[in-house]
């Protein structure tokens, strides 16, 4: 591959004047590996972005993408549709707690977020409640990056320079603890802080709420697992005050918990869940919103004359191609039994991640199923350890993503226990410095 022009490229969440110094680029991939343009070898330890579950390169995918831009490259679905559409919105409903089973497509996480936002204020528009206009999310909660989850973020850096233009969103406490620390699965203690939702709709009026959204995981933030009993709590005041309770699985979707959805992994029926990522395994990009009937049939039913009954959509909703590409991971999924291999692999992936316990450079680890957390010991300045560490692991042939001075360790299904060894002990070398 010759020279390659990087002026014009201005890439996402990424120091691109570090990166135009020192480029780390991936031109190919395969099953857990990628390779870089100058044919180096890296372990792919983070599913790409979450979203490869079942591996880099399926020719089932590429296939069923081939055959659909062929047979219908594209239609939009303002007032038209595409059969495929169809059969994908059954499939996916197919996976989800029964009750959730209408699907409005997007293009990403951050477009199902705020499709969600969007159809809660709906919902109680439909049912005189319109009132209801505040959001409650928690603080280190990652949503997206539009206007809708930029305000429900809980995450400092997302949200300061762009305060300006966010919604009306209170923020619970985050769940993690000094006591927590190295707990494998659910922490035993934290699930009293669910009750901080009880004391915002007592001081904020509960009536003004329209929805809190979680991540049944915190995800993005380095893998904090919920406290156990603290999402059932959550269902229960949600309830008690008439507030709908949003899942944002948009990570943790499609088996990262050994279950489909981390709602049947914890036993939560939340009235919405938000997903992307794995859903097309990262072949194409698309996401969906799912809700319960009866909040669709609300909307439906309030909705007068003859127009739409949600003004809200997308170019790209329901893409030929992208349902082409979903169908086609949903069935790998299935005939592969990827969420069972999660499940069963999980306590061996775990193993090998709170062995990295003592190393230099650990603080804290965090796991449940196939997503673990490595938070790292700082420097002076926050983050730096961080970008400094997942430099450190490309060049030793390791991907991974790193969020401040968090790593976020969470393999493809498919990962074998060798490979699973060999990325251990890339962060076991790596993590092991103290000179870092």
């Amino acid at each position: 591959m010759g020279v390659i022009n990087m002026e014009h490229h201005w890439l996402p969440f990424t120091n691109n004047r570090l990166f135009r110094e020192e480029p780390q680029m991936f031109a190919r991939a395969e099953g857990v590996r990628y390779w870089t343009p100058e044919g180096d070898e890296l372990l792919d330890g983070s599913s790409g972005l979450f979203c490869c579950a079942a591996g880099h390169g399926r020719r089932e995918i590429a296939d069923a993408v081939h055959k659909q831009l062929l047979e219908l490259d594209y239609t939009t679905h303002f007032q038209r549709a595409a059969p495929v559409s169809f059969e994908l919105a059954t499939r996916v409903a197919e996976l989800l707690p029964k009750g959730i089973d209408r699907i409005f497509f997007g293009s990403s996480g951050s477009e199902a977020v705020d499709s969600a936002i969007k159809i809660c204020l709906a919902y109680h528009r439909a049912r005189g409640q319109g009132q209801r206009t505040r959001f409650v999310s928690r603080a280190w909660a990652y949503h997206g990056v539009n206007l809708g989850g930029t305000s429900l973020a809980g995450m400092v850096n997302n949200r300061r320079d762009f305060s300006g233009v966010t919604c009306d969103v209170v923020h619970m406490r985050h769940t993690w603890t000094e006591e927590q620390r190295f707990s494998k699965g659910q922490p035993e203690t934290g699930a009293e802080l669910a009750d901080d939702l009880e004391d915002i709709c007592k001081t904020y009026g509960a009536d003004t709420i329209a929805g809190v959204f979680v991540e049944p995981i915190a995800g993005s933030v380095g893998t904090i697992v919920p406290p156990q009993g603290y999402l059932q709590r959550l269902r229960e005041i949600a309830d008690k005050y008439g507030l709908l309770l949003i899942f944002d699985e948009v990570i943790t979707g499609f088996g990262r918990t050994g279950s489909a959805f981390a709602a049947q992994e914890f036993g939560i029926t939340p009235d919405i869940i938000t997903m992307a990522k794995a859903l097309t395994n990262g072949a194409v990009p698309m996401s969906a919103v799912a809700v319960k009937t009866e909040i669709q049939q609300a909307i439906i039913d309030a909705a007068e004359g003859d127009r739409p009954e949600l003004f809200h959509g997308y170019t790209y909703s329901a893409h030929p191609v992208a349902c082409a590409a979903a169908i086609a991971s949903l069935d790998i999924y299935r005939d592969h039994g990827l969420f069972e291999r999660a499940k069963a692999f999980s306590p061996t992936f775990l193993d090998q991640v709170f062995g990295l316990r003592n190393l230099a450079q650990v603080s804290d680890l965090r796991g449940y199923g196939m997503i673990s957390g490595i938070q790292l010991k700082p420097s002076d300045k926050p983050g730096l350890k961080g970008s400094i560490v997942q430099r450190i692991l490309f060049n030793e042939g390791l991907h991974v993503k790193a969020t401040g001075d968090a790593i976020i360790f969470a393999p493809a299904f498919v990962t074998t226990e060798d490979e699973l060894e060999q990325m251990t002990a890339i962060l076991r070398k790596v993590l092991g410095r103290a000179d870092i």
